[in-house]
């Protein structure tokens, strides 16, 4: 493959920005097989924007030639005091994670945070040493990388270790692509700054769009730029609101009414969840067919997802087709994932809390 095919691949959404794109390309003409990670933090259920659309990205660097691994970060889980803290639930979700991640991107080399430090004695030296040039401030700063305020005046200790050990982890794990969703972008930035200094190789930073959830964006403000821009901050899928996501272990009958609730505002392309679904997933297994009444225009196949986007965008496509569309498409794409991936009770009670 022509490093310009592999660099397309790459750059294909859901990716966001890459820092920088010149580097990306000089990395694809010097290493046929680059490092990569993403890390992820092992908590909630796992939904549509962080296995499948995160798992879709990961296997466009797959096929680029990129050698990837998805990291799971379960020190910086009981750090950040997901799952109560507790090592012994924290291991088990992570069991699950691992296996959903192998089923929708089996290429991919998927490691516990805790075997890296495990193996790696001198990290901690290494950790000290990186926390030498971060200042508190920056650091707090840097907290809402885990979903915590930097002006919050009970953050414990421990969580102050937390960036500093998400840029070094970067170092261990020997990356030459750094990859995560938008709202990570902070600690790339600190890694870039601050690996020169320690005389580290500095990755090159990869950022993918967030899949926004499915409610009505704060204010009904348009957020994002561009057609499309639900990847806004504030506004993506989370596993902690699961009525505003697709979970991967939601039932069919779950999917169709998510999707019937959906925000969709006829007309309205910019944050349209629906349709950055079909960017970010849908798309991905060719055109897409949309079924309706001969009254209302008969079936339309469209081949990909900017002729979608403009039908929508000019009203030329009604928010109750797309719904109906989307939720059909959606739901073989769920069940294949659930059936190789199969949630256990004992997990599902761990991840509601209740033990």
């Amino acid at each position: 493959m022509d490093i310009d095919s592999r660099l397309a691949l790459v750059m294909r959404p859901p990716t966001e920005e890459v820092v920088t794109e010149a580097e990306m390309r000089a990395l694809l003409e010097s290493e046929a097989s680059p490092r990569h990670y993403i890390g992820l933090e092992i908590s909630g259920f796992l939904h549509l924007g962080s296995l499948v659309s995160t798992g879709y990205k990961i296997n466009d660097l797959i096929e680029a030639g990129v050698r990837c691994t998805v990291f799971l970060a379960d020190w910086h889980t009981m750090i950040n005091d997901k799952l109560g803290g507790d090592e012994a639930n924290i291991r088990e979700v992570a069991a699950y994670y691992r296996s959903a991640f192998a089923a929708v991107c089996p290429g991919a080399d998927i490691r516990y945070g805790s075997d890296l430090y495990g193996d790696s004695p001198e990290y901690w030296r290494e950790l000290v040493k990186f926390a030498g040039h971060m200042s508190l401030d920056r650091t707090r700063r840097a907290l809402t990388i885990m979903g915590r305020s930097e002006a919050d005046s009970r953050t414990d200790l421990a969580k102050l270790l937390y960036p500093a050990m998400q840029a070094v982890d970067i170092r261990f794990l020997g990356v030459d692509i750094a990859h995560a969703g938008m709202d990570q972008r902070k600690i790339h930035m600190l890694v870039r700054d601050t690996f020169p200094k320690m005389g580290w190789k500095v990755p090159v930073a990869l950022h993918h769009r967030l899949l926004p959830g499915l409610s009505r964006p704060a204010g009904g403000e348009r957020q994002g730029g561009g057609g499309g821009g639900g990847g806004a901050a504030g506004t993506k899928m989370s596993k902690s609101s699961p009525a505003s996501g697709i979970l991967v272990h939601d039932t069919a009958d779950q999917i169709r009414s998510k999707i019937k609730r959906a925000w969709c505002e006829e007309g309205r392309a910019e944050a349209n969840p629906l349709l950055e679904v079909c960017r970010q997933i849908l798309f991905r297994s060719g055109p897409m067919r949309i079924e309706r009444p001969d009254r209302f225009g008969g079936d339309v196949e469209f081949g990909s997802y900017e002729e979608l986007e403009a039908a929508f965008a000019a009203r030329r496509l009604h928010p109750s087709d797309l719904k109906g569309a989307v939720a059909g498409a959606l739901v073989p794409v769920v069940e294949g994932i659930a059936a190789k991936a199969p949630m256990s009770e004992r997990v599902r009670r761990i991840i509601e809390g209740e033990g």
